[in-house]
């Protein structure tokens, strides 16, 4: 099957004028030349979206995300390169976009979707379940200009997802509005995905793009970083986001704490990881300057079984190597469920513990004393960071996962410990008892 979305080689330049030249006079004595610098919002990006797949775009601001979505759009047309789609295409791109201000509700709901191209017979057809979903009722023959940015937004997504596009673009839509209108956002999106359209959306969302996404790309500075499953997408752009200290050299001019650990049991794989690319790994979160050597589950029967049961006692263990000493170490844990929705999160920082200067290796203990989930399949992220998470020294996104098996009827995600009582009163003839009936 043919790819929904091909993009090949797509780069996208903008020139900023520094000078702007207003009078006559100042436009011959320049020729008309207006001094510019070259932008370049995208550079050769080249990737595929196959068809019935939810892809993310993500990354930090200006990172030419948006600029992407808009070529996939046809809204901006790429300095070189090209971009092939097939199906049918709707865009809910920023707020309000192809509505005018002085029109009203019903007007643009109209021009809206003969811009997008949709005859207006089949707008008539839909008009009506447009207007319910947006929840403008009162407001559809109004100027637009009279509206909340609320309204604006609702309006705009309505007419996006109500004319059965093959693929819907969104930028940003599901991060605003009120919570209802975020989660009847998520309920239409998964009915999309559940009839096998092509969805691109930009989000600043981790969660929204483990729950949502099949795939994410991760852009930095316009160029494409990775095209990655969700678990890789986050931890990458973790490490653009927050960019990391350079390693320092050894007397010897060798990174510390790349050597092979001796006497190490557990360690995963080779505890020696590739030459850096200076070019490259210098920009890199995980600065190392702690590694995370092993991380071991503790339950019982952990020894017999592959699974814990839901109540039992865990303990995470995590073996560490600090190559030099570092005064501030936060050793973190967040727990997944196999949505990837975020279930729990601590760090030793939160629980107010202060290692003080740690070097060397370590281990770290994370206890809990009754596990609290269901049936499920649970993701772990570790994480080694200072106090303010604007440095993390390694970082393992969902490396580690653990089962659980619910002995018990309870439905749902999370055990929860419920006492029950109840009261009865006998009828009078029969000497008015009370009857106390507890369990838990």
């Amino acid at each position: 099957m043919a790819p929904a979305i091909q993009i090949s080689g797509v780069s996208k330049r903008f020139r900023l004028y520094h000078e702007k030249y207003q009078s006559l006079k100042e436009r011959v004595i320049h020729a008309g030349r207006v001094p510019y610098e070259d932008f370049w919002a995208l550079r050769d990006v080249s990737f595929e979206i196959e068809q019935g797949e939810t892809f993310g775009l993500v990354g930090h601001n200006g990172s030419g995300k948006s600029t992407l979505l808009k070529c996939i759009a046809g809204i901006l047309r790429p300095t070189s390169g090209e971009i092939r789609t097939r199906g049918r295409l709707a865009a809910m791109l920023e707020l309000g976009s192809g509505f005018h201000p002085d029109l009203t509700g019903r007007e643009n709901v109209y021009m809206n979707a003969s811009i997008l191209g949709f005859p207006e017979r089949e707008i008539d057809a839909k008009f009506d379940d447009i207007v319910a979903f947006a929840e403008v009722e009162e407001f559809i023959d109004q100027q637009v200009k009279h509206y909340s940015s609320g309204m604006y937004l609702r309006l705009g997504f309505a007419v996006a997802v109500h004319l059965d596009p093959d693929i819907l673009l969104i930028d940003e839509v599901l991060a605003v509005g009120d919570e209802a209108f975020q989660r009847k956002c998520l309920d239409r999106v998964h009915q999309f995905q559940r009839e096998g359209r092509t969805i691109v959306m930009v989000t600043h969302s981790a969660d929204t793009v483990r729950q949502v996404c099949d795939r994410a790309a991760v852009l930095d500075h316009g160029e494409l970083i990775t095209v990655a499953e969700p678990g890789e997408t986050i931890r990458v752009l973790r490490e653009r986001l927050f960019p990391g200290e350079a390693l320092p050299e050894s007397a010897d001019g060798e990174l510390p704490g790349f050597a092979a650990a001796e006497g190490v049991e557990g360690v995963e794989g080779d505890e020696t990881p590739p030459p850096l690319d200076p070019s490259r790994d210098q920009a890199r979160l995980r600065n190392l300057l702690a590694r995370i050597l092993d991380v071991s589950l503790e339950y019982p029967g952990s020894t017999e079984r592959p699974y814990l049961e839901a109540g039992d006692p865990l303990i995470i263990r995590v073996s560490f190597k600090a190559t030099v000493e570092l005064d501030d170490f936060v050793a973190g844990i967040a727990i997944h469920d196999d949505e990837w929705r975020h279930l729990f999160g601590t760090n030793t920082h939160l629980l107010g513990m202060d290692f003080g200067t740690v070097s060397g290796r370590g281990a770290i203990e994370f206890r809990i004393d009754s596990v609290p989930f269901l049936d499920g399949t649970y993701h772990l992220t570790i994480g080694l960071t200072n106090s303010p998470d604007t440095l993390i020294y390694d970082w393992w996104e969902g490396k580690i996962q653990f089962e659980v098996m619910n002995p018990s009827r309870d439905v749902g995600t999370v055990r929860v410990p419920v006492a029950v009582t109840m009261e009865t009163e006998l009828e009078p003839a029969r000497a008015r008892k009370r009857r106390r009936l507890s369990a838990s």
